[in-house]
């Protein structure tokens, strides 16, 4: 238990004193305990003239008139509408632009469409130069099948499944160097989705912080962390360890503070575990004290026998520790295990007790009186212990503890 260790023994005549507070049996009568019932008497409402009477309240006929709220959206493109634009893509009539990709064929195109759709496209192409009514401008360093998704998406808004999912990574950086947010969103989205593999997790984390995406860059830098072992042993890895290795140092660190961050989570829930478990201990002891319960309690209780439920966690535990205490014939501080942990409590108890000179709790006065004669480190120590027994007792609220195994 996390506690300090008792420096003083005490004189046999207080353990004789413990034992006799007890009465150790076991009987079939069960007493019926009933709690007060408090009653709130009605009092008539004041009298005074002066007051004057409240408005009747509304009849259960009564309705709320409820207004229309007008919508945020009052646009709907129907399906034929992006057909249409989608046609006049595919089949280029009028088209005024042609542009070039890497290694395909020409893409006609609508320099109205795109200048619209594109903020930076239409800068291209007011510097583009016109050659017999058409204009040239070229969309180099991806393949032409990406190039042409993503010219199509300028139309209408749509896209193939398969396509998205094989020019994902190019039609991201595609959004982003034109300006086209829409798309920047469907490529994250589709991404966050169950696009990301380990294998390329290392280059949509590269694109994603280049192509100012925070939510996709975090989200890749969570996944590398959660299975680092087998991010660490991809090719897109090794690269990036020899490119960016600033980028590397930035992952590592976090996989180390995540870590720092698990360990601390997990040594936390420790403490309160012990904690909380020895709140149950103080209040199954204040229990059996005072109440009694299935085969020990006060002399002037009648005990419940072993047959009936208890619904303190520690109890039973610690009945078992009280039996021992009370026969043990090396009932010293440090002389016997059992003993020394029944002191503790005993202490603890006492040190979280408000109402010394009524509690039923053995040696609680006396360990009062014990509390001015220790030194300050272990007066700290106790203070440190008590205050966080109070804290999980706090946390808890209305609801009971969980069964523990401190005893």
């Amino acid at each position: 238990m996390a506690s300090p260790d008792l420096v003083s023994s005490l004189p046999c005549s207080t353990g004789e004193s413990f034992s006799g507070s007890f009465n150790i049996a076991i009987e079939e009568t069960s007493p019926a305990n009933f709690l007060p019932v408090l009653e709130v008497s009605n009092s008539s409402v004041c009298n005074n003239s002066n007051i004057p009477k409240p408005p009747p309240l509304p009849g259960k006929t009564y309705t709320k008139t409820s207004y229309p709220k007008r919508l945020a959206n009052c646009s709907s493109v129907p399906r034929e509408t992006k057909d249409t634009w989608d046609k006049l893509f595919k089949d280029g009539y009028g088209a005024d632009i042609h542009i070039i990709t890497e290694d395909g064929p020409i893409i006609p195109a609508h320099s109205c469409v795109l200048g619209v759709a594109s903020p930076v496209l239409g800068n291209f192409l007011q510097l583009s130069k016109v050659k017999k009514g058409i204009r040239y401008i070229k969309i180099p360093g991806v393949p032409c099948e990406a190039a042409y998704a993503f010219i199509r998406f300028l139309y209408s808004s749509s896209f193939e499944e398969e396509e998205m999912k094989k020019f994902v990574l190019h039609l991201l950086v595609l959004s982003h160097s034109y300006s086209v947010p829409s798309l920047k969103r469907l490529c994250a989205h589709h991404l966050e989705q169950g696009w990301m593999t380990p294998e390329n997790l290392i280059d949509v984390l590269q694109l994603a912080r280049k192509c100012d995406a925070p939510r996709l860059s975090l989200i890749c830098t969570r996944m590398i962390v959660k299975d680092f072992k087998t991010i660490s042993s991809t090719q897109g890895w090794k690269v990036m360890k020899r490119v960016d290795p600033a980028l590397e140092q930035e992952l590592l660190e976090a996989v180390v503070e995540a870590d720092s961050r698990k360990e601390e989570r997990l040594k936390k829930i420790e403490e309160k575990k012990v904690y909380l478990q020895l709140h149950e201990a103080m209040e199954a002891l204040l229990h059996i004290c005072r109440d009694g319960c299935r085969t020990i309690g006060p002399r002037d209780k009648v005990l419940k026998g072993s047959q009936v439920a208890c619904g303190f966690p520690a109890c039973k535990g610690l009945e078992t520790l009280v039996r021992h205490f009370s026969s043990c014939k090396t009932r010293v501080p440090g002389g016997c295990v059992h003993c020394k942990r029944m002191w503790q409590l005993l202490e603890l108890h006492s040190r979280m007790c408000s109402e010394p000179d009524c509690c039923k709790v053995p040696l609680c006065r006396h360990f009062k009186e014990k509390m001015q004669q220790q030194s300050k480190k272990d007066e700290t120590k106790w203070k440190l212990l008590v205050s966080k027994v109070i804290a999980v007792k706090n946390s808890l609220g209305p609801f009971p503890a969980r069964s523990s195994g401190l005893l």
